[in-house]
């Protein structure tokens, strides 16, 4: 069985679109709340919650993730970038899992995976201060083999492999070659003894096809279900990809 992960970033971005300089996340007129919207996704069969908490806040708030991980049943993932900053607040927070992402100001949305190559020593020091805490660290990369390999030898536990470029090239040439990408990218990482995650991208048409990748234990989806949830409410959105997952 693969577990859901719901990415709940973009209820928040709805609040945000009117209520930014509200001065707080909840309470009188300012809506939607990121917490209720978890809270109901877990009802509806959700197996975690994600978010990822920006240097510049433009979605989720401080406040948005203490409140959930005082409320939520399930357990909290927290995407973050890899800076002493976040890591000083993963280790406060103390959320059951991270996942360790790029982040680029002018992008609207995480637009590929994390150089672990690049970035060895920084992420050696994330992976080896969540470990020493006890939370599970995942690492975002590209299906590639030097990224891969470096994830397991840093003692990630996890990766997240993005499925971003796969999504895009679904419906054109290039989806048989980054779909064979992700499933030669899982089979390695599983080989190394990472447990493999995906996610980007994912909706309830590809779903169909990324859900036959081998060694998934986990998707995280948001996007997706938030867009489906406008028209059908939550329930039914969270319900009906998790039947998609299972096929």
């Amino acid at each position: 069985m693969i577990l859901l992960g719901l990415n709940i970033d973009h209820c928040a971005t709805l609040r945000q679109a009117r209520y930014r300089d509200a001065g707080t996340t909840t309470g009188g007129p300012v809506e939607p709340d990121p917490v209720t919207f978890a809270l109901l996704s877990e009802r509806a069969g959700a197996d975690g919650i994600t978010v990822h908490l920006r240097e510049d806040r433009r979605h989720i708030q401080d406040r948005d993730v203490w409140r959930l991980r005082e409320c939520i049943g399930t357990r909290l993932n927290l995407e973050m970038a890899c800076t002493p900053e976040m890591t000083a607040f993963a280790l406060k927070l103390k959320p059951e899992f991270v996942c360790v992402v790029p982040e680029n100001r002018q992008e609207i949305t995480t637009e590929g995976g994390l150089d672990v190559v690049g970035n060895r020593d920084r992420v050696r020091a994330c992976v080896d201060a969540m470990n020493a805490a006890g939370i599970k660290a995942s690492l975002f990369i590209d299906p590639d083999e030097p990224q891969i390999e470096l994830s397991a030898k840093l003692g990630a536990p996890f990766v997240e492999l993005h499925t971003g470029a796969y999504a895009t090239a679904f419906h054109g040439p290039r989806r048989a070659a980054e779909f064979q990408r992700l499933r030669l990218g899982a089979v390695r990482a599983h080989d190394l003894g990472l447990t493999v995650n995906a996610g980007h991208g994912i909706n309830y048409v590809n779903i169909a096809e990324v859900r036959t990748l081998p060694h998934l234990h986990e998707l995280n989806i948001g996007h997706s279900i938030v867009s489906r949830a406008v028209f059908t409410g939550i329930d039914e959105a969270v319900r009906e990809m998790k039947a998609r997952m299972r096929g």
